[in-house]
């Protein structure tokens, strides 16, 4: 009986044990951590949001409205819907090219009948402005609409469903693009996310953004830009379970506690 018991006990030792270190865990795949856990409502500082400014290769939705439809379908007909096959199939990953128009290479666009039109530098508000003294020229009191039709983001790494999204918002967050992946795995590394972007000046950077503190809402990076790349990083675990170290630990531990528990027991 006294071998039973010993047995038992030793492998409830390790039971626990694997489960305290399970639940301790969680700690690490929380969000914003430090915000304070109370209903009161709490003020905290966030990132200014600044406008992203039109660059050469950016695909623009250039809608021109008036009482006559049919005397703006040239300009109004280039353009399509997003259409993000990564979203709606998580599995395929590809996004179908977008319909618009191109911003070239000296930041115009060749928009039928309004011609050519410089947008280089600009914000779609903007962009709308200038677009609509072009086009009263044409028409009365037109009614103008400028879209990004290629913001683009990728997700990599530890995420559901890792992919590229064309997002019809020029206003995406970081928290955005994860929900559009469907939020981090188990595995994801909370506190270390890399984002790359193309600056201004064609520089790639990288900055890392740590989730579990509210700090993140406040930083310059917190605001997506057109093809910014954001990768999550697998914790331990997820290394440790693809080299099968974790189980062989765990049973290698339980054994030796084992014995060393019948050892202490007929000493």
């Amino acid at each position: 009986m006294k071998k039973i018991s010993a047995v038992r006990f030793g492998l409830l030792i390790s039971i626990a044990a694997i489960l305290f270190s399970s639940c301790g865990s969680t700690k690490k795949i929380r969000y914003f951590q430090d915000l304070p856990e109370t209903s009161q409502a709490n003020e905290f500082s966030a990132a200014e949001y600044v406008e992203p400014t039109i660059q050469p290769d950016d695909i623009l939705a250039i809608t021109v409205t008036t009482n006559d439809p049919l005397a703006t379908n040239a300009i109004n007909s280039r353009n399509g819907g997003l259409t993000n096959t990564a979203g709606a199939n998580p599995q395929a990953g590809m996004i179908t090219p977008v319909s618009g128009y191109l911003v070239n290479k000296a930041g115009f666009v060749e928009v039928p009948t309004l011609g050519s039109i410089k947008l280089l530098g600009l914000t779609t508000m903007k962009a709308r402005e200038t677009v609509r003294d072009k086009a009263a020229k044409f028409f009365v009191n037109p009614v103008v609409d400028v879209r990004y039709s290629n913001f683009r983001v990728t997700v990599l790494g530890e995420v559901n469903r890792p992919a590229s999204y064309v997002i019809p918002n020029e206003q995406v967050t970081l928290l955005d693009a994860i929900g559009y992946a469907g939020d981090l795995t188990f595995f994801g590394k909370r506190n270390n996310i890399t984002l790359i972007r193309k600056d201004g000046v064609g520089r790639n950077i990288s900055v890392k953004i740590d989730l579990t503190k509210k700090s993140a809402m406040n930083s310059p990076y917190f605001y997506l830009k057109q093809n910014d790349v954001i990768y999550v990083e697998p914790n331990k675990t997820k290394v440790l379970n693809n080299d099968n170290n974790a189980a062989r630990f765990i049973t290698i531990a339980a054994t030796v506690f084992t014995a060393i528990i019948l050892g202490v027991r007929y000493l």
